[in-house]
């Protein structure tokens, strides 16, 4: 189960230390847009607030947030929040303490990589390492031996056996005229496999995943890849239109990607292409996200689409958002899709009926700032960053 902690356990979810701040600073301020929160319910869980109202925070604290731009910048792991940064924190999801803290444990802008109940970073040490950490308490668990025989390792993916990272090869001359992707085997800390990338191939821009027995990326050279995740042997590689840098979603047996206004499920063995999806002209999509067999996503059109990803049939469509920022990344509780816009004031976190599309409620800080929000949460629970702040919130 916490293979799939990066997601959400029991929600699902789809890819700067400062003093805290509690909620009851926000309690009657513009943080929930409407005039009462969801209530405790007697079982512990809470009751729905009226239609159009926000639920108010639960918590808040400040975060030292230093992966802008990622989707992995926040994750769940059984009942802790992990909050990238420098420090990396790990908090209560239930109440916000903070439950562990380390300072230099991730390098700027790294990725929280999630694989067999472990977190992976590469070695702030810059010693060609990997080391992992129990998301519970933070305290090392796992080290990589690679012998010195590649720089900065970065992962990019990891499963209960290997943890797939991107690296270059050293030369003689300590220079790195090679770039590989690799797998390391957990229980040995030695390479399993190592390929190597196109001449040329940047090791960033990298969208990826493992799935079953697909790794999976997509680089800035247009490519979408699938490697045996057991072998390393490139199964199929195919240039799509536009470079992704978002999220790409694999579902039974189909690897789905954006490719500017289209979507494209390819077959993860044979690289065929089984279903296309189009937007309206001029518009494009962004990084889609399978949660309870739906798959999701939304355009610049600000447009929310509901796909069945085995066809590619459209299930819905919310072209009634209006001046509604869209949503990039999803996560899902019951029969209440959630969604974390970027770049917009207004912003925030919007909660949809799932069957619908219907929007019901945002939630905004109301911090004024464009910075992109970030979602994700477990059971009733939803966490959200938003430039320096992370806050708890009911998934009512």
């Amino acid at each position: 189960m916490l293979r799939l902690a990066g997601a959400g356990l029991g929600l699902a979810a789809g890819g700067a230390a400062l003093t805290g701040c509690g909620p009851e600073a926000e309690a009657d301020g513009p943080a929930a847009k409407g005039p009462d929160q969801g209530t405790a319910a007697p079982d512990g869980g809470f009751t729905t607030p009226p239609p159009g109202t926000a639920p108010k925070p639960l918590w808040q604290e400040e975060a030292a947030f230093g992966a802008l731009g990622s989707l992995d910048a926040l994750a769940v792991a059984g009942s802790t929040v992990l909050v990238s940064g420098d420090p990396l924190v790990g908090r209560d999801l239930a109440t916000g303490e903070e439950r562990w803290s380390r300072k230099g444990a991730a390098v700027p802008g790294a990725r929280l990589i999630l694989g067999g109940g472990t977190l992976y970073l590469t070695s702030t040490e810059y010693d060609g390492d990997l080391v992992g950490l129990d998301p519970a308490t933070g305290k090392e668990t796992w080290r990589s031996r690679l012998g010195g025989r590649v720089d900065l390792p970065r992962p990019i993916a990891a499963d209960g056996e290997r943890v797939y990272v991107l690296a270059g090869l050293l030369a003689e001359d300590n220079s790195t005229p090679e770039s590989v992707v690799a797998a390391i085997d957990t229980r040995t800390g030695k390479v399993a496999w190592s390929e190597r990338r196109d001449a040329g191939t940047a090791e960033h821009g990298i969208t990826s995943t493992v799935a079953g027995p697909h790794l999976v990326y997509t680089d800035q050279r247009r490519n979408v890849t699938v490697r045996d995740a057991a072998t390393g042997r490139q199964r199929w590689t195919k240039k799509i239109g536009r470079s992704n840098f978002v999220r790409l979603a694999v579902h039974q047996g189909l690897v789905i990607v954006a490719d500017g206004d289209r979507l494209r499920a390819f077959d993860a063995v044979t690289g065929t292409e089984r279903w296309t999806l189009a937007t309206d002209a001029g518009s494009t999509f962004n990084g889609p996200a399978v949660l309870d067999g739906v798959l999701h996503v939304s355009d610049s059109g600000r447009t929310l689409w509901a796909v069945d990803p085995a066809t590619g049939k459209r299930i819905w469509r919310n072209e009634d958002l209006g001046e509604a920022a869209y949503p990039v990344q999803f996560a899902r509780a019951g029969g209440t899709l959630y969604g974390a816009t970027q770049f917009d004031a207004e912003g925030g976190v919007h909660a949809y009926e799932a069957r619908t599309g219907r929007l019901r409620w945002t939630y905004n800080d109301g911090s004024g700032s464009g910075e992109q929000w970030y979602v994700t949460g477990s059971g009733q629970r939803l966490v959200a960053m938003h430039g320096r702040r992370v806050t708890g919130l009911p998934a009512v």
